[in-house]
């Protein structure tokens, strides 16, 4: 059933963005996705279960965007400020992507814990998200491991690698938490990251 379940996210999604999570119903949900409720329990079990997996769902395609981001480039300086720059104009646009990265989760939104939660579903993917959700320092660590593997530079030069592509991803988090006046989280990775031989920049 993964049209069905993806068509409920849709559809969860699309509410979230007209009203407070407090105020989307269930019901709702599924009638706008086309499948009867019953469908929708079974599928993620409760609201609780259907905001886990939207959250779950929007951290998954931050990331994947990280890893394009990553692949979009050859020069690791570009790399790291399109890294930055996805970062902050996800955010900008993707409310619980932003309260996902700086952890601040307003009353609009579903605030999943982030702890795993007890998960009897039979659905391969309510179990992944009924699993720990990624907190802000993970999002860190998640960023610069993908960032430091898309570099693939000498063993010799990790340790300078590992701290520039964290100073990248905690640069991009701070042009969330308070953008820049100008430049953007680009300019702001390109000239944090003067040029490096290491960087190969």
């Amino acid at each position: 059933m993964p049209a069905a379940r993806e068509s409920l996210l849709d559809a969860a999604y699309t509410a979230l963005a007209r009203r407070p999570w407090s105020a989307v119903r269930m019901v709702d949900v599924a009638a706008v996705a086309g499948v009867s409720r019953q469908t929708l329990y079974n599928e993620f079990g409760s609201k609780e279960g259907l905001a886990r997996a939207l959250v779950r769902r929007e951290a998954d395609a931050y990331l994947a965007g990280v890893d394009r981001a990553l692949a979009a480039h050859t020069d690791a300086r570009e790399r790291l400020a399109a890294t930055a720059e996805w970062t902050a104009s996800t955010a900008r646009s993707n409310a619980l992507v932003r309260a996902m990265l700086t952890g601040c989760w307003s009353e609009r939104l579903p605030s999943p814990a982030l702890s795993a939660v007890p998960s009897s579903s039979p659905v391969p993917a309510q179990r992944r998200a009924d699993g720990p959700l990624p907190t802000p320092a993970d999002f860190v660590a998640l960023v610069r491991d993908r960032a430091v593997a898309a570099l693939a530079l000498s063993r010799a030069d990790t340790p300078e690698v590992t701290r520039a592509c964290e100073l990248a991803a905690r640069l991009a988090l701070s042009c969330v938490v308070a953008p820049p006046a100008r430049g953007g989280a680009t300019e702001l990775v390109r000239t944090a990251l003067a040029p490096s031989p290491r960087l190969g920049v």
